[in-house]
């Protein structure tokens, strides 16, 4: 287990972030929590990898080259900018730009991470 990873329960859907790693195993429901692999890479039509983009006051992040979905039942929940220790999260629903813009400053776009969760296709970086 490291510091940062996501898991979800694969009963009723809760989903969990580490942010202290003591050891043990994560249980919801009766059963073992799934770690959810970081997808690098886009596969089929839609895309879900985050692009970065350096603006005056930080970051934008968009989800893919052309604009995910945001339906109902199958949309991007959350975008997250990592920046060394710093983490920003943005949470979004149906109908919102399938985007965040973070405020950072001092920080090269080199030095900067970003992964997206969609309740479909799960978790992608970039």
């Amino acid at each position: 287990m490291e510091k940062g990873q996501i898991y979800r329960c694969n009963v009723c859907g809760n989903i969990v972030e580490l942010i202290h790693v003591g050891g043990g195993n994560l249980v919801c429901c009766g059963n073992e929590m799934e770690l959810l692999s970081e997808e690098p890479k886009d596969v089929g039509a839609e895309k879900h990898v985050p692009v970065l983009e350096k603006t005056e006051k930080g970051f934008k992040v968009k989800v893919g080259s052309v604009p995910h979905p945001m339906e109902e039942t199958h949309f991007i929940e959350w975008i997250e900018l990592r920046a060394g220790d710093e983490v920003c999260k943005k949470f979004l629903k149906p109908g919102d730009a399938p985007e965040a813009e973070f405020e950072i400053e001092g920080v090269e776009l080199s030095d900067v991470k970003a992964r997206e969760y969609c309740t479909i296709h799960g978790l992608w970086r970039s």
